[in-house]
């Protein structure tokens, strides 16, 4: 099993993906301080996109299995607004068979800037999974697949063998153009007690607070609507480690615990909480007061997000960004 290094740079719109599927197919041969509480960090929402979303595509090579089965890989990024997805394209055959049944894809992601930190990534995800668009570029992207053919039917629907599952790393190397689009909300959060963990600021993240065991933190975010683009509504949600045992609650209103079971279930997820903002202008942030309570021994980071949305006609467009992330440490 092996792969193939990229030949071709596609870039498309998003409704092309499936074209290129059949493209790549048909081309390719069978190969720890305690302090008073921190100052607030801040992270940035880009504002909606002005054009629909753009994708750009890669062949990102060939895994190969037993029985001569193959199938070839395309990586594609599809970008648009803040917020980006990396996914993977396969096209199975077995030999010099002209039967090609269908893949199911699955896997992780890594993209290195070129010109940039070579010891950490850039940006990283799961397939099909939504990040954050780290501005334009070009990309080396490195995918580790599992690559599923479907097993052959008769006329009746019924599946008679199965194919072997394929599994590999994929590389291909993308350039991004479109520039990243101008902040339209920030969101930071301060934490009392607790300690600001040492280290540098990357880009576009909010500098990472310490959780202790044994305690109950109060976080306060402040989530402001920095653009004349879109209205006051926007929903902030916080999710801890479910097993554990992280309580979020908050007296704020606008804020309440998940309730995931069927009805006439009352039980709630006490280690997330949703905020339904409503009143956020330009000029006019709001904050939301949280407590964290940990058990002695437990630990549990706790990350944030936003999501937002803007009226176009009778559309919609928006997204969702990642807010500072709180870690933990034991003793």
């Amino acid at each position: 099993m092996f792969t193939r290094p990229p030949t071709r740079l596609y870039t498309l719109g998003a409704a092309s993906v499936l074209l290129l599927w059949t493209v790549t197919t048909a081309h390719a041969t069978p190969p720890a301080t305690p302090t008073a509480p921190t100052p607030p960090t801040t992270t940035a929402a880009a504002a909606p996109a002005t054009t629909g979303p753009v994708t750009h595509c890669s062949p990102g090579g060939t895994l190969r299995g037993p029985h001569g089965l193959y199938a070839d890989v395309a990586l594609c990024v599809t970008q648009s607004g803040a917020t980006m997805t990396v996914q993977a394209a396969a096209t199975c055959r077995r030999g010099a068979d002209h039967v090609r049944p269908g893949c199911r894809i699955s896997g992780t992601w890594t993209a290195h800037r070129h010109g940039g930190p070579t010891a950490e990534p850039t940006a990283t995800g799961t397939l099909a999974g939504r990040a954050d668009y780290p501005g334009p570029g070009t990309y080396d992207i490195s995918a580790t697949v599992d690559v599923r053919p479907d097993a052959p039917t008769d006329s009746a629907g019924t599946a008679h063998t199965t194919h072997p599952a394929l599994h590999g790393q994929v590389r291909a190397t993308v350039t991004l153009t479109e520039a990243k689009p101008r902040p339209s909300h920030t969101i930071g959060v301060t934490l009392k007690p607790g300690t600001t963990k040492p280290g540098t600021t990357k880009p576009g993240t909010a500098r990472a607070t310490t959780l202790k065991p044994g305690t109950t933190s109060t976080l306060t975010y402040t989530v402001a609507r920095v653009s004349d683009v879109g209205d006051g509504s926007a929903r902030l949600g916080l999710i801890g480690e479910e097993a554990s045992g992280i309580r979020l609650t908050s007296a704020d209103k606008r804020c309440v615990n998940p309730l995931p079971g069927r009805y006439p279930s009352t039980a709630r997820s006490m280690y997330a909480l949703d905020c339904a903002l409503t009143d956020l202008q330009p000029g006019r942030p709001t904050t939301v007061t949280v407590r964290a309570t940990l058990q002695k021994g437990a630990c549990s980071t706790v990350v944030s997000k936003l999501g937002y949305w803007t009226p176009r006609g009778q559309e919609s467009t928006g997204g969702m960004i990642t807010g500072p992330t709180l870690t933990c440490t034991a003793g």
